[in-house]
């Protein structure tokens, strides 16, 4: 059976390049923690707000996204998130006339916003794109070319940011990149995709809610998407900061061991899809995370080791670069083979909250650093990726048709 059908093929290529510009954006965000801390001489708590506005807003919009595709369209959402992610990006500009950190996170937290309209209608779309039994592996692929996005934001921080560190250098950019979203928005307008309306315009959002709490698989692959999304931020968010005390080199030498993290976390997500052929996203998502936990605590356990402590850091993300899109295909892929597979534009807006996970976890990583230092803060991904492990393991146990 074909992942892809030939009558999605081109709607699938069109939604698919959106996957690259979230991904631009969330590890645009990861590097401005290093910029900020240097700019404005702020700890790590202070820094990691700028992840509380990004993935904060992820919670807040994932909802009335999931309802406005709901009545509207796919393309709806499309072009709404397209619209917030530019303007949120051209905001930086005023934010660095202002000098204002307080300005830089309302930028950011609707940008993100726009991010997250994107991923609650981009992620259900590509599921919805042909057989139930190849939907994992469909989102999968989609998926990874997510990371391509995360590599091309990393080269424009590194560049344009982190060479020479400065509120003009950060505003700039995210502004220049405003300006290219809104060409694409226009693009898109013009581009004639399958609208994907839902039909059933009587069903109540209550009885919604109770079917899918009620779901036990989805209602596990919620929280275990919360803290993956956690991990994955806390990991990411520190990575440089690390680096530079590993290997003593600045923000921009360390970036370069981030954009081979964020590589690693690119090829092994298409090696995973191809496994997937073979072996069962669940099972594989028991490997994953196992293996992420223990790359994380030899982070906690292996402090002043140079490369064998960056060597660790860099396995993780290679370790956990399936987990995301897999935790999300075989939760949503028991509503969509359910009696009620209209739920699953709600049920996706859940897993998109989820992501509130990188809002809440990843202060929390940046208070023990604080407290203690940045290293045994990577105490909190241990428990994350356990946690995914638990949900992965329960997985294995159901019969889904996208394993």
């Amino acid at each position: 059976m074909k992942t892809i059908e030939k009558q999605y093929l081109l709607p699938f290529i069109l939604v698919t390049s959106l996957f690259l510009l979230w991904g631009l954006a969330n590890n645009m965000t990861d590097t401005l923690l290093a910029a900020f801390k240097r700019i404005m001489d702020m700890s790590d708590t202070q820094t990691s707000l700028i992840q509380f506005a990004f993935y904060g807003s992820y919670f807040c919009f994932a909802l009335p996204a999931a309802l406005f595709i709901r009545k509207k369209s796919f393309k709806s959402g499309i072009i709404l998130g397209l619209l917030l992610y530019a303007c949120g990006a051209i905001l930086f500009y005023p934010a660095a006339k202002a000098a204002s950190y307080a300005f830089y996170l309302v930028a950011i937290y609707i940008m993100a916003g726009g991010c997250s309209v994107l991923e609650t209608t981009a992620n259900p779309y590509i599921l919805n794109m042909g057989s139930p039994e190849t939907a994992t592996r469909r989102l999968n692929i989609a998926q990874s070319f997510n990371p391509i996005g995360s590599i091309m934001g990393i080269l424009m921080s590194k560049f344009f940011i982190l060479d020479n560190i400065s509120l003009y250098s950060v505003s700039a950019t995210y502004a220049t990149l405003g300006c290219v979203l809104l060409v694409i928005l226009v693009m898109m307008l013009c581009a004639k995709m399958p609208m994907g309306k839902d039909i059933d315009g009587h069903d109540i959002l209550r009885v919604t809610f109770n079917r899918l709490f009620t779901n036990k698989l989805y209602r596990n692959g919620v929280v275990a998407q919360f803290f993956y999304v956690g991990a994955q931020i806390g990991v990411w968010s520190f990575t440089i900061r690390i680096v530079m005390q590993e290997l003593g080199v600045l923000e921009s030498e360390a970036s370069t061991i981030y954009l081979v993290t964020i590589i690693g976390f690119c090829l092994s997500r298409f090696v995973y899809t191809w496994l997937m052929k073979w072996i069962s996203p669940a099972r594989l998502l028991v490997a994953g995370g196992g293996l992420s936990a223990l790359m994380a605590l030899i982070v906690v356990v292996s402090p002043g080791t140079g490369w064998f402590m960056v060597t660790a850091l860099i396995l993780i993300s290679v370790f956990m670069s399936l987990m995301f899109p897999t935790i999300y295909g075989i939760a949503l892929s028991s509503i969509a083979e359910g009696q009620h597979p209209e739920d699953s534009k709600i049920g996706a807006s859940g897993l998109i909250m989820a992501i509130l996970g990188g809002a809440i976890l990843t202060p929390v990583q940046g208070m023990i650093s604080d407290a203690t230092n940045i290293y045994i803060s990577y105490i909190v991904p241990v428990v994350c990726f356990v946690v995914v492990t638990i949900f992965a393991i329960s997985a294995t146990t159901v019969n889904l048709k996208s394993r």
